[in-house]
């Protein structure tokens, strides 16, 4: 291997920092989140999570992406001139070819409600607004306001933690049902502009507005109306405006709160934005495969070009085809709408529960919640997945396909409660979960 592939070996080192500082540390990427003291925080959440189930599984996970690392350098070390030349070459053929299917052509809005849950209950509750709130329970928090995430409290927290980092935080049960209405008044709106367009959550959608901005041609008209249809329901939403989804996204995240994003469609001034954007705040890159990219000097999108031949060496093809797509700012424009889906989920994070009858009782649940989904995007399947989580953090899935589709509650839950039984069994009958989950 010449020198100068040496040293880009010498970036390629595990993390050394405790298991709380990788994976349990503050995100201040997302929203809200800037300018906050991130040492006293990550102190507070470490003195109180060390020596709990949930540190112990983070370390654990966190050794496990060190060991990948270093079977990742080894490997590195091991690649001939050959070896790296050829895969350059390779690389190079797929980033033209990603580079010949760019289009320019269509206009892709992706809304994101603000703290959408968060929104919905201030909305009840307007006393809430100027105070730090959060939904969810002492388990995990499922979002929280803008006020509270100047604390540090975020999404994804158990509430336990958030409230040490805020004593005063005001943590509201979750109320889906609640949240499903408001997202049907949401979508009506979007369906104005995109009678196709694509829900992704109930808090997120992606919308192809190019014919509708072809009978209109008045952009500025457009954001006035959107902004003030959201107002009148109490909420806010943030829009990123590109050619297609990946900017679209990454659009929608750059000026929240209220805020939209707009990606002119052209190609150099594509390329300018995202040479320099980190890969950690595109979507589709996780906690794992940050941590891998950043071992081998990736921390931006421009970095994946002059690591193509690593990449190609030491990741797998489907990996290497988004990695080079992200460098190039090139992803679908076309929409899946709501009723063409291949699948559809549901799941809750809640307090420890052991009991079989509570078990079964949480499974009834999310079989109602499932069934109402399904009925309203229209969506049926043959196979069923049930996702666990148990009390060490320890996640399973067990799934199961039948000869004939299943449409609603009644369909649903005989084949959810057989693989439940069968998790508990597995447990030999000592089964205790924390977040239960089903795909369709």
């Amino acid at each position: 291997m010449d020198e100068s592939r040496k040293s880009g070996t010498n970036q390629l080192k595990p993390h050394n920092h405790p298991a709380q500082l990788t994976r349990m540390s503050l995100n201040d990427n997302k929203a809200g989140m800037q300018g906050l003291d991130k040492e006293k925080i990550n102190k507070i959440i470490m003195d109180n999570t060390v020596g709990s189930r949930f540190y112990k599984n983070e370390q654990k996970r966190e050794q496990q992406v060190n060991a990948r690392i270093q079977k990742m350098k080894e490997k590195l070390n091991s690649f001939t001139s050959n070896q790296i030349m050829t895969a350059k070459q390779h690389a190079e053929e797929i980033l033209s070819e990603v580079e010949n299917q760019r289009d320019l052509s269509r206009t892709i809005i992706h809304i994101d409600m603000d703290a959408f849950y968060a929104a919905v209950e201030e909305r009840d509750r307007p006393e809430l607004k100027q105070k730090p709130m959060a939904v969810g329970g002492m388990d995990m928090l499922s979002t929280s306001n803008y006020v509270a995430r100047k604390y540090g409290v975020r999404a994804a927290m158990p509430g336990f933690i958030a409230k040490k980092l805020c004593p005063n935080l005001i943590i509201v049960p979750t109320n889906f049902d609640k949240y499903r209405e408001v997202s049907k008044e949401t979508q009506e709106i979007f369906s104005e502009y995109d009678e196709n367009f694509c829900g992704m959550s109930l808090d997120e959608a992606f919308l192809d507005i190019t014919d509708h901005l072809q009978k209109r041609l008045i952009y500025d008209q457009q954001k006035k109306w959107l902004s003030i249809k959201f107002y009148k329901h109490g909420l806010f939403a943030s829009a990123g405006i590109a050619p297609n989804t990946m900017l679209a996204k990454i659009g929608s995240d750059l000026n929240k709160p209220n805020g939209q994003t707009f990606f002119a469609p052209n190609r150099d001034e594509i390329m300018k934005f995202i040479k320099d954007f980190p890969v950690r705040k595109v979507n589709g890159i996780g906690k794992v495969t940050e941590q891998l990219l950043s071992s081998l000097g990736v921390q931006k999108c421009g970095d994946i070009y002059e690591m193509r031949a690593e990449l190609m060496l030491l990741f797998s093809a489907t990996s290497c085809s988004f990695f080079f797509r992200m460098c190039l700012g090139c992803s679908s424009n076309i929409l899946e709408p709501d009723g063409e889906r291949k699948s559809i989920s549901t799941e809750r994070t809640f307090s420890t529960i052991s009991n079989r009858d509570e078990l079964f009782a949480k499974l009834d649940e999310l079989c109602h919640s499932l069934a109402a989904d399904m009925k309203k995007q229209n969506v049926q399947g043959k196979t069923l997945t049930l996702k666990t989580k148990n009390v060490d953090f320890q996640l399973h899935t067990r799934s199961k396909t039948i000869n004939v589709p299943m449409t609603n509650y009644q369909t649903i839950f005989p084949v959810a409660q057989e693989l439940l039984k069968q998790e508990i069994l597995n447990a030999n009958n000592k089964l205790s979960l924390r977040l239960m989950g089903k795909y369709q």
